[in-house]
C-alpha cells in the first residue's frame, strides 16, 4: 500500500458520512423507544442521579437482523464497512473532533449548577477540550457519554462482522478468523447482557466527556480492537488443535476474572452485605470491598481485561507483532489508568485507602505487580 493510495483511501466520502449518520440516527431512535431496564446511576454530589435505559442488547440484535435482511434484499452490502474501512476511520475521527469542540464551547456557556452539567473550566483550552468540562452533557435528552460507549461497542462488532463477510467473499475464511470472531462476539454480547454494570464504572460516574472519551469510544475501540480481523484478511494462519484449546482457555479465564470482578463490585455498590464467594464481604472503613477478586488485587478486573485482549490476538499466531497492538496498548493504558485510580482513591479515602493497600498489596497481578 503506497502513500498516495493510503491518503486517497482516508478521504471521507458521502457514503462513509451516510453510513455513520445512519448508524447514529438508528441508535438515537431505538435507544429512546425500545423497551429496556431503567437503571439508576450513582448519586451525584448534588443529590441527583441519572437513569439509563439499558436496551443495548435488543438494539444490537435488531440492527444485525435488519442489516441481514437488507443484504438479502440487496439494499446494502455486508462488506460495506470492510470496503470503506479507512475512510470510515477518518470520517469518525473528524466527527469526534468536531463534536468535542461543540461540547467544549456549549459547556462553557452552561449556567447550570447541577453536577451533571456544571462546567469545570481550568483555563487551559487543550486540557479542557481533551478531558471535557461537563460530566454528563446531553443532546435531545440523550446522555451522550452512555450513547458514545454503546456506539463504540456496537461499531466494533459491526466492523468485525463486515470483515468476516469479506473473508467469506474472498474465500479466505480460516479457523483463526472464526476463533477471533467468536471471542470478540461473545465479549461484546456479554457486555450488552450486563450493560447496566457500565453505569457504575469510573468513566460514567467520574470522567467528564471530552475528546479523550469520545475518541476512545468512537474511534479507538472499534477501529483498533478489530486490527486482528483486518490482519487475518491478508495473512493465513494455521492453528493446531492444542493452540485452539489453549486460546479458548485464555479467553475463559480472562472472562471469568473480568466479569466476576466487575459483577462483585456492581453488586457490592447495590448491596454492601451481599455474600461474595459464599461469605460475608470484608469491607474496609465501610466503603472499600476487600473480598473476592478485590481481595486478590486492587484492580483485578484489569487482569481479566488483559487476558481477554490477549485471547483476541492469539489466533493470529506469533509471526507478526501487528495483531498484538491491542493487548500491548491495553497493558500500557491500564497501568496508566491504574496509577490515576490509585492517586484518586488515595485522595478520596485517605487512611482507609492506606489500610486497604496493606491488606491487598498487589495492584493487578498477584506476586508480579
Amino acid at each position: 500500500m503506497d502513500l498516495g493510495f493510503l491518503i486517497h483511501a482516508l478521504i471521507p466520502s458521502s457514503n462513509s458520512v451516510a453510513l455513520l449518520a445512519g448508524f447514529f440516527t438508528y441508535l438515537a431512535i431505538v435507544g429512546s423507544i425500545l423497551p429496556g431496564k431503567l437503571v439508576p446511576g450513582v448519586v451525584l454530589p448534588d443529590g441527583t442521579r441519572l437513569h439509563y435505559r439499558c436496551n443495548g442488547l435488543v438494539s444490537l440484535i435488531l440492527l444485525v437482523g435488519l442489516l441481514w435482511i437488507s443484504a438479502k434484499m440487496e439494499f446494502v452490502s455486508l462488506t460495506a464497512i470492510a470496503d470503506r474501512g479507512l475512510e470510515l476511520l477518518s470520517t469518525t475521527f473528524i466527527f469526534s473532533f468536531l463534536v468535542t469542540l461543540v461540547l467544549y464551547f456549549s459547556g462553557c456557556k452552561s449556567q447550570s449548577k447541577g453536577s451533571s452539567l456544571k462546567p469545570h473550566i481550568s483555563g487551559n483550552l487543550i486540557h479542557d477540550w481533551w478531558f471535557g468540562i461537563q460530566l454528563n452533557p446531553q443532546f435531545m435528552s440523550i446522555d451522550l457519554k452512555f450513547f458514545f460507549v454503546r456506539a463504540g461497542m456496537m461499531g466494533w462488532l459491526l466492523i468485525n462482522l463486515s470483515v468476516l463477510a469479506k473473508s467469506i467473499q474472498d474465500g479466505t475464511l480460516s479457523k483463526s478468523m472464526i476463533l477471533f470472531q467468536l471471542f470478540c462476539a461473545l465479549y461484546i454480547l456479554d457486555y450488552f447482557v450486563h450493560e447496566e454494570y457500565m453505569t457504575s464504572t469510573w468513566d460514567i460516574i467520574a470522567e467528564r466527556l471530552g475528546f479523550m472519551l469520545v475518541f476512545g469510544d468512537l474511534v479507538w475501540i472499534p477501529f483498533t480492537f478489530s486490527i486482528q480481523g483486518w490482519w487475518l484478511l491478508r495473512n493465513k494462519v494455521e492453528l493446531t488443535t492444542a493452540s485452539i484449546v489453549a486460546n479458548c482457555f485464555v479467553f475463559l479465564i480472562g472472562y471469568k476474572v473480568f466479569r466476576g470482578a466487575n459483577k462483585q463490585k456492581h453488586d457490592f455498590k447495590k448491596n454492601p452485605k451481599a455474600p461474595i464467594w459464599g461469605k460475608s464481604p470484608k469491607v474496609i472503613g465501610g466503603k472499600l470491598l476487600a473480598s473476592g477478586y478485590w481481595g486478590v488485587a486492587r484492580h483485578c478486573n484489569y487482569l481479566g481485561d488483559l487476558l481477554l485482549a490477549l485471547s483476541f490476538s492469539l489466533p493470529c499466531g506469533i509471526s507478526s507483532p501487528v495483531p498484538y497492538f491491542y493487548p500491548i496498548y491495553l497493558l500500557i493504558l491500564l497501568i496508566w489508568r491504574e496509577r490515576r485510580d490509585e492517586a484518586r482513591c488515595a485522595e478520596k479515602y485517605k487512611e482507609i485507602w492506606i489500610e486497604y493497600r496493606k491488606l491487598v498489596p498487589w495492584r493487578i497481578l498477584p506476586y508480579v505487580y
